[in-house]
């Protein structure tokens, strides 16, 4: 009897029914709301597996912080590797058909991780070094775009780079709103677990990455005005986005005040407090998504405004622990699905991909360190600044996804700035460490590094 259990037929009979139940039910090999639900639970718990078993090796390989393991985490995931080494059972997993389910969870939970370091953004911080924050984020765009403009006729001439024909003041845009960009979310989350949410120096690179991402998000609007959507897009983009992050300003603290004083009065958040408050952040992130900006900036934004104190303590005991640990990580995820690392594959090409890497790094990082030195920041802040605007993340992956799709780059170039963001991110924390952290750890300038950055 026990023989039969584990015999050739049976175990081949357990395959073909597990390779059923992920197979479509629906006419015509569509799948059915049950097909999407079995793949959607299946999918989350190889996300969550794979963020934390690839982020606990890059802690303690790599010395990287648990968000870099799951960027890459999420490349892992998707065809660079286990749609290379197991394309089959990677196509079962992650069918085309449940990406659009993936990509909504993704939203949410990147909107809602920066809706809460909203919550942490300090203003006496930010009018302290006004000045600082808008140099550097200045410096920042500035020198990136130079770069794009010395860089992007060498690369047009390269076959497959960009699209056939694209002006060369489309490819220059382009490509400076890639090198300028500083991964908002990536960064926000280094900041956190490299317990800098609350100094001067967090601040004022949060913000000028905040600055710097809006800006290369209004420049993407622009180029595809120009490409094709038409001029409504960036005047939608910008002239939205600016009405809202100023109604939020003048309005904002005194409209949500009551709901800081109802957690004060109970001494908790009551369910009602919470589904008021969600419903705020998600009609943010709305009007900032449906003006064509990103929905990270609506939940930023609103984030800034609400109230603090007891408000805010409650607010990430309710919700960053499932933010966290479940919706972030379908956000790598996605991106994770649509890049390619196999597309950079000679000699040449990887000459080319090095030096856009090292154009990128010397266009944001070097730029955003001499600005801080002007402005009076000390030579240690300085390379610490440089070294966390440097990183570019998931937010870099976004918006080479838009050009790819919309036709404005080729595989082979999207694959390069691939490249470009995980390296440059990956070098972040360390270089920070390195340059920064370590020592003002030990004079005390800075605590020991958060208990949640090590789990």
């Amino acid at each position: 009897m026990a023989s039969d259990l584990f015999s050739a037929d049976t175990v081949q009979n357990i395959v073909d029914t597990a390779t059923h139940m992920l197979s479509p039910h629906g006419p015509n090999g569509t799948l059915t709301p049950t097909d999407f639900s079995v793949h959607f639970f299946l999918q989350i718990t190889a996300i969550i597996l794979a963020c934390r078993v690839v982020g606990w090796l890059g802690q303690k390989l790599l010395a990287q912080p648990q968000v870099v393991g799951e960027m890459i985490a999420g490349v892992v995931l998707g065809p660079s590797l286990l749609g290379l080494l197991f394309p089959g059972f990677a196509a079962e997993l992650f069918p085309k058909e449940t990406k659009s389910v993936l990509y909504v969870g993704a939203q949410f939970g990147v909107g809602l991780y920066m809706f809460l370091v909203g919550t942490t953004f300090r203003g006496d911080h930010f009018r302290t070094n006004g000045k600082s924050a808008f140099a550097v984020s200045f410096s920042g765009i500035a020198a990136p775009f130079l770069i794009a403009v010395l860089i992007t006729p060498m690369l047009l001439k390269v076959p497959g780079l960009f699209a056939e024909g694209l002006p060369q003041s489309q490819a220059t845009l382009f490509m400076g709103a890639c090198i300028a960009l500083t991964a908002f979310p990536m960064l926000a989350r280094i900041i956190n677990e490299r317990g800098l949410s609350n100094s001067a120096l967090g601040t004022l690179s949060l913000t000028a990455g905040a600055f710097d991402d809006a800006a290369s998000w209004c420049v993407l609007a622009i180029v595809l005005a120009i490409f094709g959507a038409g001029p409504g897009i960036a005047v939608l983009a910008i002239g939205g986005g600016l009405s809202f992050a100023l109604l939020v300003i003048l309005f904002g603290r005194r409209l949500l005040a009551p709901l800081g004083r109802a957690v004060e009065a109970r001494g908790e958040m009551t369910h009602t407090v919470l589904a008021i408050t969600l419903m705020v952040f998600c009609l943010s992130a709305f009007i900032m998504d449906a003006v064509g900006i990103h929905a990270i900036f609506g939940g930023f934004i609103i984030g800034t405004a609400m109230p603090r104190g007891k408000f805010v303590e409650e607010l990430k005991k309710k919700v960053e622990p499932l933010t966290v640990v479940l919706l972030l990580p379908m956000f790598f995820t996605y991106s994770g699905l649509n890049t390619r690392m196999d597309m950079v594959n000679s000699a040449s090409l990887l000459l080319i991909a090095f030096g856009v890497l090292v154009a990128s790094i010397a266009a944001k990082g070097v730029a955003c360190y001499a600005a801080a030195r002007l402005c009076g920041e000390d030579n240690r802040t300085a390379l610490g600044i440089g070294a966390l605007m440097n990183s570019r993340g998931l937010m870099e992956l976004i918006i080479i996804n838009i050009g790819l799709q919309k036709g404005i780059i080729g595989p082979t170039l999207f694959s390069m700035l691939v490249l470009m963001a995980i390296v440059t991110t990956m070098m972040a924390s360390p270089l920070f460490e390195l340059v920064y952290g370590r020592k003002a750890r030990l004079s005390g300038e800075l605590g020991a590094v958060p208990e949640q950055a090590l789990s």
